[in-house]
């Protein structure tokens, strides 16, 4: 996972993200890939280097908290809160991290995608939603709870969402109120559920939170979602 540290300023923070480049070079379309909750760690850089490597692509894991890791649920409210409530914030954070990624100069910046991962995945969602020209926000055990619900007509891709259906913390009212918003923006969305998956099912180490009920690895599902990403990614680049 040896990427190149880039560093950028995003929400008064210094921002240290991890980019990634495919072997081949040349210019080539870029994704952001916005890590979990908890900040930029060994998930998120995994699987930018993996999209490099294996897509092709020119990949970004973004900074989330300023080169800090969240280490605790109880700090999680305090980090997190912020972002929840102010579209303002979060976009600042988003937007720069898509600037950041664009002004590579082997990045084509007409082909460019979003993904995350639980919170990142959300964060995808609200980088689409501020108007930013991105063919694809998607969201792996993301959250659907947005600031700017209303703002859904500004989306320019497609958006994706890839959940586990027993996740506890995404319930049938969340995904409905998601859909909903994303139907009467006439976007074109797609949501997959995964039958018997919980929370975080892309994370292997997820299962050291020893609590299978909300969040637990599924190889079948980390895969089935890979695949779809990529073949989203596929059709818009």
């Amino acid at each position: 996972m040896a990427g190149q540290e880039l560093k950028y300023k995003a929400d008064g923070l210094d921002m240290v993200g991890s980019l990634h480049r495919p072997a081949k070079a040349g210019r080539a379309p870029g994704v952001i890939v916005f890590p979990e909750a908890f900040g930029l760690g060994d998930h998120a850089i995994g699987k930018a280097e993996k999209i490099a490597q294996e897509l092709g692509y020119v990949a970004l894991a973004a900074d989330l908290h300023g080169g800090r890791k969240i280490l605790g649920m109880s700090d999680l409210g305090d980090a997190l809160g912020p972002l929840r409530a102010s579209a303002e914030r979060v976009r600042a954070r988003t937007g720069a991290a898509l600037q950041a990624l664009v002004s590579q100069p082997d990045v084509d910046a007409s082909r460019i995608a979003a993904m995350g991962f639980c919170f990142g995945g959300t964060m995808s969602f609200e980088l689409a939603l501020s108007g930013a020209d991105i063919k694809a926000a998607i969201g792996f055990h993301s959250g659907l709870q947005v600031t700017s619900p209303n703002d859904a007509g500004q989306i320019k891709g497609k958006v994706l969402a890839m959940l586990g259906a027993d996740d506890p913390g995404i319930p049938a009212e969340a995904r409905a109120a998601f859909e909903k918003m994303l139907t009467d923006a006439k976007v074109d969305w797609q949501v997959t559920l995964y039958g018997g998956v919980v929370h975080s099912y892309t994370n292997p180490e997820a299962d050291k939170m020893g609590r299978p009920e909300f969040a637990r690895y599924d190889a079948r599902a980390d895969q089935r979602s890979w695949n779809q990403m990529a073949a989203l990614l596929e059709e818009v680049f």
